[in-house]
């Protein structure tokens, strides 16, 4: 089902749908809808257009839908699905029309603008991708100002640089603007443009200007005032609003420049391929979407042409079309043209032949008898052509009797009432060609005997018996004038006959006439056709006896067409294309064919040769790629040319992809081998079909399949082959176009087995301990490699894996290891072992199953002081199979019962629980803490506390004063380092000691605390040497001391400067 036309009003939603047989497809056609001529839609989905398809099973029918949806005016025109599937292809035509008014362009605002997407309009006004030309041209040096002009549409390009050279920048402040006009704006044609200023006073007028006259509010021209902000708005912007616009607040102005964009200019008629004969003028016509608009000519060679002094190019323009006029064309003029625009481009080839005369029909020879016409006629394939005739060497001269005549393509010489001295051999020779038609006039003498009474009848004829020389030729068409001398008397009767059918004397209807003079016979056929073509006997009877002759008439003409020629293979420019001989010849041997084609889309047909190429398979060559064509051909024989044939099917010139690449072998066994390859680096215009794979044995030349048809992935494994053989392997892309060059390997492979070392792949993560929780799945997956295939083995702790505890499945390349439900008692060392005969190879996995830990015991209470409690426990029986990471402890009073925590994630086994309230009286309670959590239980104080209240004398102890002095250490040593010259560089350590110490750094063992070039930083005991871009003079050995009065402590260093 194809889709057909529709109309549908602004606003409303309309469905365009096409469906596809799928029957006798192997892969899933592709669909292509487009607007216009060449805009794919495939990327224009969004708000206003969806692209859907669906695919019935039962059916086997594919749908594909087009949905427009709040269609607007701009939408109207010609669209076109095209479906293709490999070499098949078909495409429709269909209009939508859109009725009612267009949309204002304020309607618009922020939505997707269609129309200007099908054009490929690239510029729209306030977007992130619009192209600021005004800064374009800014910046540009002027030899490339022309090149911009045509690139970006712009017609007064002089203009435009003169108002780019006044356009100059206000530096001082304003005081009744806040915010100018931008120096330019650019808009496209026929959009909106809105031009803003910010004044200082919201409550002051303001004036616009248009090329220094004042602009009044229109229905193109809107004002608008909100607080401080001034608008313009210029709806459906045209070239005469390209103009310098001001803003005027009092005495003060603002001024910009806005430029008017014309939109791209399309290519909506392509340029047709050309054939002409030297010396002919040659006319490349095309028509675009503007008029007045600018267009370029390019040669073959790439160069733009223009008038020259020998006017040998000229160029016309009529409206939007453009005229591209070659005079007298030369062999040099071969080749593709190009005519670009802004926004499109078209590309013809023009052919220019020799001319070669061609003859139709050439003259035959005569044999006629006294006082008879003789007509010698020829025709070529010239029509402008003249020539001139000659007898026996000498210029025939129009007189009474002769008589020359040129009517369009033949030439006639019609001698009347012929005489003996008539006869010789006649030449036509065309002006200005070197060769001549030539044939013979024979006079036939009728000689008058005396013949007694009773003569018996008697044929005379040159030609009796039936021989090859009594066969008469005639070309169809032509009349057939049979004329035989007789004699007899009385006079006999003539009987004419073919094989049964039988014509008396008298005259017959239609084409055939008898007629019967005193001694000649004559039996004439008007405008001979093929089927009388055959034996004509010719009986005369009297009384006397009878005689008998058989005339051979043989009727000959230009062949049948042939059949529809088809096409074997495409390449990048060029086909080949074959045909089959046509059924009929003619009755003359085939001496060659004609080939000519066409652009799909156009109508003019080219001829590829003009001598007959005898071949029924031709290589058609200087086409475009991408292009669709046909193809017919023309066969000739003797007489001339057959009728064309039907045309070819419509085909692409495409070039094969290139060759794959990475061709390689992944894997080889004794009877099968697996190659992998990357795609071409280049597909081309068409899709790339599959890859074929083929191999042959080491020392012949047959390529034979691995497998039936092509191969979509990019790997594949081939069986079946025999164990010891060497074989070579090539890889092929193929395409519409046919095969790419082939990807081949190095050198050939022998199918055998290769022994291969067990090896172990332990992946990363399983290098260390690997830590479950009780109830996890464990689920591992460890590679590893070796042929033929290695023995796996699984062991725990040393001893053979007990099925029950864990499930293992191997395959050739990897080994899994499952534990549905861990436990605690899974923990511990795995070991794997791969082994072939007595090579092995081990790895170990390490898997802890860790859980809750249990309470702490012994909880107790150690002092009571003040409002502070000192606790006291031991770390818990059951850690959890895993570290104890910190405990948790709370507080409750007696009375509530409502736990607190007071310290968590705490690591020491004892604490002090402060700021308790006095009069209260308190129980205490600890969780332990590892990798999985809190402890399900904790551990309580068997006994309580009660804080006394206040009253009680607290005596301190006494003691001594602690002694803090301590010498200087060293806790962070300097680590040797090596630089880079040129890049800062420090060197740090740290040191403790009471009271500081003084620090002194050295170099070499000199101090370097006055030197510039070094800067010591001492911050909480940290010290830092920073070297200022240090030179290779700087490396040496750095010593660090630290004194106090305590005593003293040394670090040193060595560091090396490296060159850059």
């Amino acid at each position: 089902e194809k889709p057909q036309s529709g109309e549908v009003t602004v606003g409303e939603n309309i469905t365009f749908v096409a469906k596809v047989n799928a029957e006798s497809l192997l892969k899933k056609p592709t669909v292509k809808w487009f607007k216009g001529k060449w805009m794919d839609l495939a990327s224009k989905s969004g708000k206003h257009l969806q692209l859907k398809e669906t695919y019935d099973r039962n059916t086997k029918v594919y749908t594909f839908e087009m949905h427009i949806i709040a269609a607007k005016a701009n939408f109207a025109g010609g669209y076109r699905c095209e479906v293709s599937s490999k070499d098949k292809f078909d495409s429709c035509n269909f209009d939508l029309t859109v009725h009612g008014d267009s949309t204002d362009g304020n309607d618009d605002s922020g939505e997707l603008d269609f129309s200007t997407l099908l054009k490929k309009r690239t510029v729209q006004v306030h977007t992130e991708t619009d192209v600021d030309v005004w800064n374009i041209l800014s910046q540009a040096p002027p030899t490339e100002y022309e090149k911009i002009a045509f690139q970006y549409g712009i017609t007064d390009l002089r203009g435009m640089l003169k108002r780019l050279k006044k356009m100059k920048k206000d530096e001082k402040k304003s005081e009744a603007f806040l915010k100018k006009l931008d120096p330019a704006y650019q808009v496209s044609k026929g959009h909106k443009i809105k031009l803003a200023v910010e004044v200082a006073n919201s409550d002051i007028e303001v004036k616009w200007l248009k090329n220094g006259q004042e602009i009044q509010p229109t229905g193109r021209y809107i004002f608008e005032s909100v607080g401080n902000m001034r608008y313009l708005t210029i709806n459906h912007c045209s070239l005469a609003d390209d103009a310098a616009y001001s803003c005027k607040v009092g005495d003060e102005k603002c001024t910009t420049e806005l430029f008017v964009k014309e939109p791209p200019v399309l290519v909506v008629k392509n340029l047709e391929d050309q054939m002409v004969m030297k010396g002919e003028r040659v006319e490349l016509e095309c028509e675009v979407s503007e008029e007045g608009a600018n267009v370029k000519w390019l040669d073959k060679d790439g160069v733009e042409l223009t008038r020259d002094e020998s006017f040998k190019y000229r160029f016309k323009k009529d409206g939007c079309k453009h005229v591209l006029i070659i005079n007298e064309a030369t062999k040099e003029d071969c080749g593709h043209y190009k005519v670009k625009t802004n926004g499109g481009e078209s590309v013809a080839e023009v052919l220019v032949q020799e001319k070669e005369l061609e003859v139709y029909q050439s003259i035959a020879d005569l044999t006629v008898k006294a006082k008879d016409q003789a007509v010698f006629k020829c025709e070529v394939s010239d029509e402008n052509v003249r020539g001139t005739w000659y007898k026996n060497g000498v210029e025939v001269k129009p007189d009474a009797r002769v008589n020359i005549a040129h009517i369009g393509r033949i030439h006639k010489l019609t001698i009347d009432d012929v005489k003996p001295e008539d006869e010789g051999d006649y030449t036509f020779v065309p002006d200005g060609y070197a060769f001549n038609l030539s044939a013979k006039l024979n006079f036939l003498e009728v000689k008058i005997d005396y013949v007694p009474r009773q003569d018996p009848p008697k044929i005379h004829l040159d030609c009796m018996g039936r021989t090859a020389e009594s066969t008469i030729v005639v070309v169809a068409g032509n009349k057939l004038r049979l004329d035989v001398p007789i004699t007899g008397d009385p006079a006999p009767t003539v009987i004419w006959t073919k094989g049964e059918k039988v014509r008396q004397m008298e005259e017959g209807d239609g084409r055939v006439h008898v007629e019967t003079t005193k001694g000649h016979c004559v039996f004439t056929i008007e405008c001979a056709e093929r089927q009388d073509e055959g034996i004509y006997s010719v009986v005369v009877r009297n009384p006397a006896g009878e005689d008998t002759a058989d005339i051979h008439v043989k009727v000959v003409d230009v062949p049948d067409p042939p059949m529809a020629p088809t096409i074997l293979s495409v390449g990048e420019d060029s086909c080949v294309v074959q045909w089959e001989p046509p059924l009929l010849d003619g009755g003359q041997p085939i001496i060659g064919y004609v080939l000519e084609r066409k652009k799909l889309k156009s109508y003019r047909w080219m001829r590829l040769n003009f001598d007959p190429y005898p071949e029924t398979t031709y290589e058609a060559k200087r086409m475009i790629e991408g292009v669709p064509y046909e193809m017919r051909v023309y066969a000739v024989n003797s007489i001339g040319m057959s009728r064309h044939s039907p045309a070819s099917q419509p085909f692409v010139p495409i070039a094969p992809t290139s060759e794959p690449l990475g061709l390689c072998v992944d894997d080889v066994s004794d009877t099968s081998i697996t190659l992998k390859w990357r795609r071409p680096e280049r597909i081309g215009s068409a899709d790339l079909e599959g890859y074929g794979i083929e191999y042959c044995k080491e020392g012949t030349d047959e390529w034979i399949p691995a497998m039936e048809g092509l191969t979509e992935r990019t790997s594949t494994v081939i069986k079946g082959l025999t164990t010891g053989d060497k074989l070579q392997f090539r890889v092929r892309a193929y395409n519409m176009a046919g095969p790419s060059a082939p990807a081949t390997l190095a050198q050939p492979v022998t199918i055998r087995e290769i022994m291969q070392r067990p090896k172990i792949w332990l992946p990363r993560n399983l290098r260390q301990t690997l830590i479950k929780k009780v109830g996890d799945t464990m689920n591992i997956v460890i590679p590893f490699q070796g042929k033929p295939r290695p023995k796996v083995t699984w062991s725990k702790d040393g001893e053979p894996l007990d099925p029950t505890i864990a499930s293992v499945r191997n395959s050739e390349v990897d080994t899994i290891f499952f534990i549905r439900k861990t436990e605690r008692k899974h923990s511990g060392k795995y070991e794997l072992q791969v082994q072939i005969e007595n090579v092995e190879d081990k790895a170990a996995v390490t898997l802890q199953v860790v859980d809750l830990p249990g309470p702490p015991e012994a909880l107790k209470i150690v002092d009571t002081w003040g409002f502070n409690v000192a606790l006291e426990w031991k770390p818990p029986k059951d850690n959890g199979n895993c570290e104890i990471t910190g405990y948790t402890i709370q507080k409750a009073d007696k009375k509530t019962m409502e736990w607190y925590t007071v310290h968590d994630q705490y690591r020491r086994t004892h604490c002090v629980v402060s700021d308790l309230i006095m009069g209260n009286e308190y129980v205490f309670r600890v969780f332990s803490i590892n990798l999985v959590g809190l402890s399900p239980e904790p551990y309580c104080t068997k006994d309580s506390v009660y804080i006394q209240k206040t009253g009680i004398i607290y005596k301190p102890p006494n003691y001594k004063d602690h002694d803090f002095t301590e010498a200087p250490k060293f806790t962070r040593p300097l680590v040797d380092r090596s630089v880079i010259a040129g890049y800062n560089a420090t060197l740090s350590c740290a040191v403790r000691g009471i009271p500081k110490p003084k620090v002194t750094w050295y170099k070499n063992k000199m101090d370097i605390s006055n030197e510039a070039k070094y800067r010591m930083i001492s911050k909480q005991g940290v010290l830092t040497l920073e070297i200022r871009k240090p030179c290779p003079f700087d490396g040496g050995v750095y010593t660090c001391k630290a004194v106090n009065d305590s005593g003293e402590d040394t670090v040193e260093c060595k560091l090396e400067v490296r060159r850059k």
